[in-house]
C-alpha cells in the first residue's frame, strides 16, 4: 500500500506509548495493536492467529508479542511467527506518526 494513498486514521499522541508497551485501538472495524520497540512503532492485528485471544493481554518482549493463551510468538515488525503454537503470521498495517500523532492505515 502507497501511504501517500492510503486512508490513515489518527488513533494517539506519538509520546502516549512507551518504548516497550503496547495499546490497542478499534479503527474502521478492526483491533489494531500499535506496539512500541527499540526500534519504533509497528501496528499488527490484536487477534491471535492460533486461537483467537486478544494480544493486548499477552506480553511484549523486545521484538516477541506473546499471546497470553497459549504462548504463540509473534515479530511486530513482520507478523511473521517465531513462535508455536501459531502457524499463520499476523496482519500488519501501515503505521506513521504525522505532527506527533501515531496513525494507520486500514484497507
Amino acid at each position: 500500500m502507497n501511504d501517500s494513498t492510503a486512508e490513515f486514521h489518527r488513533l494517539a499522541p506519538a509520546g502516549e506509548i512507551l518504548q516497550g508497551k503496547m495499546r490497542c485501538f478499534e479503527v474502521a472495524g478492526a483491533q489494531v495493536l500499535v506496539c512500541h520497540t527499540r526500534d519504533g512503532l509497528f501496528a499488527v492485528d490484536n487477534i491471535c492467529t492460533h486461537a483467537h485471544a486478544r494480544l493486548d493481554e499477552g506480553r511484549l518482549r523486545g521484538f516477541r508479542l506473546i499471546c497470553p493463551l497459549h504462548g504463540a510468538g509473534f515479530d511486530v515488525r513482520s507478523g511473521e511467527v517465531v513462535g508455536a503454537p501459531a502457524t499463520q503470521s499476523l496482519r500488519t498495517y501501515p503505521l506513521r506518526v504525522n505532527d506527533d500523532y501515531i496513525e494507520v492505515a486500514i484497507s
